[in-house]
């Protein structure tokens, strides 16, 4: 019988994983990303963290690692200055319902995202605090594909075609995560 040899996550592989980011007080899962996401290891096009990628070194598909992330290192500090708080009637309707994001602008015009983070009958919260930021976090990763990359994804530094937009994962995980 022939062996079966897995292929192990070095540079110029291609590598598609899922992931979970787990709060560590409460262990509730924040957000869960079961699209793969797909890079090749090595690239300068990485769009995970470098200890993320030096933790799954070596690993191979099926194997699941577990990467403590440091939120207010990656972040900043959370500043309660961002939290507003403002009576509902202030707000247009388009805005009232949490997890909405909005874009403001201040007198430079420097744009910030804020998100929704409560509404009652009076008041409307927003937050322009990172949903991640003053959080203690765990990336559980998944590995789910590793191959040779070709000459095209190792120029893209990923999959070539109709993959989402990391930006776009990570926008629609800040909608997902509440504080």
């Amino acid at each position: 019988m022939a062996e079966i040899i897995q292929e192990l996550v070095e540079d110029k592989k291609y590598v598609e994983l899922t992931y979970k980011i787990i709060d560590v007080k409460s262990e509730q899962i924040l957000t869960r990303v079961e699209y793969p996401i797909a890079y090749v290891h090595g690239s300068e096009n990485q769009p995970l963290l470098p200890q993320v990628t030096q933790e799954l070194e070596g690993k191979t598909v099926g194997d699941t690692i577990e990467v403590p992330i440091d939120c207010e290192e990656l972040y900043g500090k959370r500043d309660e200055s961002l939290v507003i708080t403002d009576f509902i009637e202030n707000v247009p309707e388009e805005y009232r319902e949490v997890g909405t994001t909005i874009v403001m602008e201040n007198e430079s015009g420097h744009t910030k995202n804020f998100i929704v983070t409560r509404i009652d009958e009076k008041s409307l919260t927003i937050d322009g605090n990172h949903p991640l930021c003053g959080r203690e976090v765990i990336f559980q990763l998944e590995i789910i594909t590793v191959r040779e990359a070709t000459d095209e994804e190792i120029e893209a530094g990923g999959k070539v075609g109709a993959d989402p937009d990391i930006n776009e994962i990570m926008a629609n995980a800040e909608k997902t995560t509440r504080h």
